[in-house]
């Protein structure tokens, strides 16, 4: 977590030394978004992973295992894009509420969980 907030803070310090301007900070719902589904601390973590075991396990199936471990799978192509592949984008669901610890850790924990049940599917569909 230290690495990811000191690359936000590299990214922040170089957009002012640019324009002179920071990101909109508020003391109480956090940093302003064009999105208000990320209001709070704003923070979406996510990354892209191929799970060829749940695709063919079964994409609802998929869908409610997320459910249960706090987190949301999209397609590739962002919320609205669609499903291509067996390559999803999955984040932490939450985002008021928690802190910026909390959210990425639930992300990282549940995609490690996902991964590894990710891997007895493959063995289960002899992928």
């Amino acid at each position: 977590f230290k690495r990811l907030a000191r690359g936000i803070q590299t990214v922040g310090d170089s957009v002012k030394g640019e324009c002179g301007k920071g990101f909109m900070l508020d003391e109480k719902y956090g940093y302003v978004h064009s999105c208000p589904t990320n209001l709070g601390t704003g923070m979406r973590a996510s990354v892209h992973i191929d799970l060829p075991g749940w695709t063919k396990e079964s994409v609802d199936k998929l869908k409610a295992r997320c459910e249960e471990l706090a987190l949301q799978p999209r397609g590739t192509r962002g919320e609205s894009g669609g499903q291509t592949g067996h390559t999803y984008d999955i984040s932490n669901k939450h985002r008021l509420g928690y802190s910026e610890v909390q959210l990425v850790q639930t992300m990282i924990d549940g995609v490690n969980k996902l991964y590894e049940e990710d891997l007895a599917l493959q063995k289960k569909h002899g992928i």
